[in-house]
């Protein structure tokens, strides 16, 4: 990973702000966005996951980018990305990416009805989840062993696709193994896999089922997939990529060396301790920072020197490595190793944004964060 990586904002501006909070550069937002849809050379080979955006102020900065195409996970990421393309006058083409069933299901179905002006399809992986009238993409598992019909397994995908009929659109085939190595190595990890995805294309149109889409790609095999000479033969409109990430970036997207973009999500946190010689701690423990993804879970532009511990629920320790040691008190902005479940562990977010005048900080809800209840049940309980 390249260090040192600049803060790009004045820490001075939240001198009375509460800690940890969120924080969201929207000028680096805007960039990324554009870097993004550069690599993809338009927006017409993107699928933009949203489940790391969240926030509407940044769904509308997606939209006025240009980009029609989306997906999401959850229930409430697809009524929050839907509200704000009608809010836009914006028609998009919304993938559910996700293999929701009952009650889960029958409410993507009725928030497509609500948001008629949007296409909205879901993902299934056998012939029985078809009983609703939304366009459905089959989820081939590409051997991440997470969803999905397994690749080799052309017949069943095979019946899924006579099952769905005119509702199959395509494949969706999430190679998220592919996250380690340099680009090359993880070009040569995911060739075979995509070149296995290329030859169930070919097999279904041969067997005369229209493959009008084939997803790909999140962040760490976005490039490999890109470069992949099988899906470039593809229609520019056949093959698109999925990136969720770049929209803020991380430190764990950071290690791929072919990606340059900019962090645009912190977590902004106060040192509240020296517990001990050579080690600081920070406010913003497993309630503020996504810890899943391992170490370690944050960086630290501004204090290259400091390394995090493992994190509990309300403290970050860090281990001073190198020069000095920040005070008690001090504001320290942290880079989240996976910024995706970082965003939706806060209710609130601050926004900036150097770019437009005036240069105003102002809060903004994490609309789309969580899972909601079913209304009817909720209104039942109370």
């Amino acid at each position: 990973m390249r260090t040192p990586w600049p803060l790009g904002f004045d820490l001075g501006r939240f001198t009375d702000a509460l800690t940890p909070a969120l924080v969201i550069r929207l000028d680096a937002v805007r960039r990324n966005l554009s870097r993004m849809i550069a690599a993809a050379r338009g927006c017409d080979r993107l699928r933009m996951h949203v489940k790391s955006a969240k926030l509407r102020i940044v769904f509308d900065e997606a939209i006025a980018a240009g980009i029609t195409h989306y997906k999401c996970a959850t229930t409430r990421e697809a009524e929050c990305l839907l509200d704000a393309c009608d809010a836009a006058g914006f028609a998009c083409d919304l993938l559910v990416a996700y293999p929701h069933r009952g009650a889960n299901l029958r409410r993507i179905v009725d928030i497509a009805r609500a948001h008629p002006a949007s296409r909205v399809s879901v993902l299934i992986e056998d012939t029985g989840n078809l009983d609703h009238d939304l366009d459905v993409f089959l989820d081939v598992n590409a051997g991440m062993n997470r969803t999905g019909i397994p690749v080799d397994s052309s017949e069943l995908v095979l019946a899924c696709a006579k099952a769905a009929g005119e509702r199959f659109r395509g494949l969706h085939y999430y190679e998220g193994h592919v996250c380690k190595g340099t680009f090359a190595e993880r070009c040569r990890q995911a060739a075979p896999l995509l070149d296995r995805l290329v030859s169930l294309v070919r097999l279904l149109e041969d067997r005369g089922r229209e493959v009008r889409e084939v997803i790909t790609s999140g962040t760490p095999s976005l490039m490999p997939a890109l470069a992949h000479p099988g899906l470039a033969e593809l229609d520019a409109t056949k093959h698109r990529v999925s990136p969720g990430t770049l929209v803020y970036f991380d430190a764990r997207s950071a290690e791929c060396e072919e990606l340059d973009y900019e962090f645009a999500a912190f977590v902004l946190s106060s040192v509240v301790s020296h517990p001990a010689a050579g080690i600081v701690t920070v406010d913003a423990g497993s309630k503020a920072l996504a810890a899943e993804a391992g170490s370690p879970v944050a960086i630290t532009p501004e204090w290259p020197g400091l390394a995090a511990r493992t994190p509990s629920e309300e403290h970050l320790p860090f281990d001073v490595v190198s020069g000095e040691s920040p005070s008690r008190g001090t504001l320290v902005a942290l880079v989240p190793r996976h910024v995706c479940p970082t965003v939706n562990l806060a209710e609130a977010a601050w926004v900036i944004d150097d770019e437009r005048e005036p240069r105003t900080l102002r809060a903004a809800d994490v609309t789309a964060r969580a899972h909601e209840l079913h209304e009817r049940l909720a209104s039942q309980a109370r």
